[in-house]
């Protein structure tokens, strides 16, 4: 008997949230030790995906925040010095926030946490397991479901 796509989506979203819970506890330690809100840890993430400085009102919409609600999130990120703010070189009107070194270190900190959960994850299955998984992984990367999704996502 085939596996229906809703049965499929049901194990799949059980093994997700099971396996991002372990990686989650192990990689929010530091995060708790600064008291960051919600928001403020996803401004914080969102500024280590970009990679470089960002207006306000860029991070605020990206998030779904407000320009006031980003901006405070930014503020309390310049007092546990993870977040530096600056003018635009090409409009002083835009602040442009972008992360510290400090605040580098964290969101890598944040991301070799759930890094090494999954490599603990991967050395406790069985061999057999091991082996179907990473099979299973395999051909679902090499095909184009995935890549045709990402790509179209990056188009828009």
């Amino acid at each position: 008997m085939a596996t229906s796509p809703d049965d499929l989506y049901a194990a799949l979203d059980d093994f997700i949230m099971r396996l991002m819970n372990l990686a989650e506890s192990d990689g929010m330690d530091a995060l708790v030790e600064l008291d960051l809100s919600f928001s403020q840890a996803r401004t914080l993430f969102l500024l280590a995906k970009n990679g470089g400085p960002m207006p306000i009102h860029t991070i605020a919409t990206a998030l779904g925040l407000s320009d006031a609600a980003t901006g405070r999130n930014v503020e309390q990120l310049l007092k546990l010095d993870v977040v530096e703010r600056r003018e635009s070189p090409d409009d002083r009107r835009v602040k442009l926030a972008s992360l510290t070194h400090a605040g580098e270190k964290l969101s890598l900190q944040h991301i070799d946490s759930k890094r090494e959960s999954i490599k603990e994850f991967a050395a406790n299955l069985p061999e057999d397991q091991r082996d179907n998984l990473h099979r299973a992984l395999s051909d679902i990367l090499a095909g184009d479901t995935l890549r045709r999704r990402t790509q179209q996502e990056n188009c828009l």
